[in-house]
């Protein structure tokens, strides 16, 4: 716990998580190699892709051949959906990056559509993607669905065994940006997982993979393919076709520092152990939980523990929103507010100052209730 130190009062890991006190560390460090630029000292940055990738592959069950460093979630999405063809289901509810990427290729390209699936039920399930509603939705024409790991709105952990049951050797693409270093998922039943380290990791921005089953590399195509994507160290006087690997999803070289960062934070979780993680993570989310109810504020995210991660989203009635995120933000608090609601997010450590500091703007925000 001693590598988290951020101030007390925040809760919101699920739009940024405060680097831990290594990767703080090893920034310093990595910033100190290069402004010096000592001889012999650069090649060092050259060996952070395969450190990263080690790291990677400890956390995901991926082999390290199989996943290459991205600068970012997004871009991870665009190199996977404008690598299909076919028909492509996800949900139009999924956060922007997912129905940007996949919209953007079939504009593009018109080899890859999407098909847009329909959530059954109320309002608040739009981001609730279950291995039902995709069975039912397949179509003879679709090659691959597209899941976010949890729904940043919702806080709504998909179960990605159950869909692999259901879709049989479809490619099974996952954004698992909101639930990556916070939730031990089966990432080995996915053909393409994409993150960002810059949440749950405690990386910084700048950090992320893409990883990509031997299927995955089967039937993508690598459309932004750069002269790092070949089977050559430097390919001079000639353009030779992307590698047959997931290495071919590469444009350049990667950020030597940045991948330092990446692994550092994924050398932290692998010792501590995803699972420990994530009990940990369950527990805070279920104080956070126990203090809503405690002043009757409507709780819109899952409280099955198989259903959530480290998101708790709030419903307070809607001409009674700005008094809450007024009374959130006088006690110092940090949350995201957004289309109505209020969402808190809760690592692995959740200082009792923290709970003290959100159980005080509760009761602010009661207390203006009253009159």
């Amino acid at each position: 716990m001693d590598g988290f130190s951020e101030d007390p009062g925040y809760l919101d890991y699920g739009r940024i998580g405060p680097v831990s006190s290594a990767v703080a560390a090893e920034t310093r460090g990595q910033t100190e190699i290069l402004a010096r630029a000592r001889f012999g000292s650069l090649g060092h940055f050259g060996e952070q892709d395969l450190r990263m990738r080690h790291a990677v592959a400890a956390v995901t069950g991926f082999r390290a051949d199989q996943i290459v460093s991205q600068p970012n979630t997004s871009m991870g999405l665009m190199h996977a959906m404008f690598g299909l063809t076919g028909d492509v289901l996800l949900s139009p509810a999924d956060f922007p990056s997912l129905p940007f990427a996949a919209s953007r290729a079939a504009e593009a390209l018109h080899v890859a559509t999407p098909l847009w699936l329909t959530a059954a039920g109320s309002e608040n399930s739009a981001g609730h993607v279950t291995p039902g509603q995709v069975r039912d939705q397949l179509t003879p024409t679709t090659v691959a669905v597209a899941v976010s790991l949890v729904d940043s709105r919702t806080g709504f952990r998909v179960d990605l065994e159950g869909i692999r049951q259901v879709i049989g050797d479809r490619l099974l693409i996952v954004d698992a940006i909101q639930g990556f270093g916070a939730v031990d998922a089966a990432y080995e039943v996915a053909d393409v997982v994409v993150s960002g380290g810059q949440k749950w990791v405690r990386a910084g921005w700048g950090t992320g993979f893409l990883a990509l089953s031997d299927r995955a590399v089967e039937r993508l195509t690598p459309v932004v393919s750069g002269f790092t994507g070949t089977e050559f160290v430097e390919p001079w006087d000639e353009v030779p076709p992307p590698a047959h690997a997931a290495s071919a999803f590469r444009v350049t070289n990667g950020d030597g520092p940045a991948q330092a960062r990446f692994a550092t934070a994924l050398e932290e979780i692998q010792a501590a152990g995803l699972p420990a993680i994530e009990a940990l993570v369950c527990a805070n989310v279920e104080r956070l939980i126990d203090l809503a109810d405690q002043f009757a504020i409507p709780v819109l995210s899952a409280r099955d523990v198989r259903e959530r991660a480290g998101l708790v989203v709030l419903a307070p009635p809607a001409e009674r929103l700005t008094a809450f995120g007024a009374a959130l933000h006088n006690h110092g608090v940090t949350v995201t507010t957004r289309g109505g609601t209020v969402r808190l997010s809760a690592h692995a450590h959740l200082a009792d100052e923290t709970v003290d500091m959100l159980r005080g703007a509760f009761t602010a925000y009661s207390a203006t209730d009253a009159y």
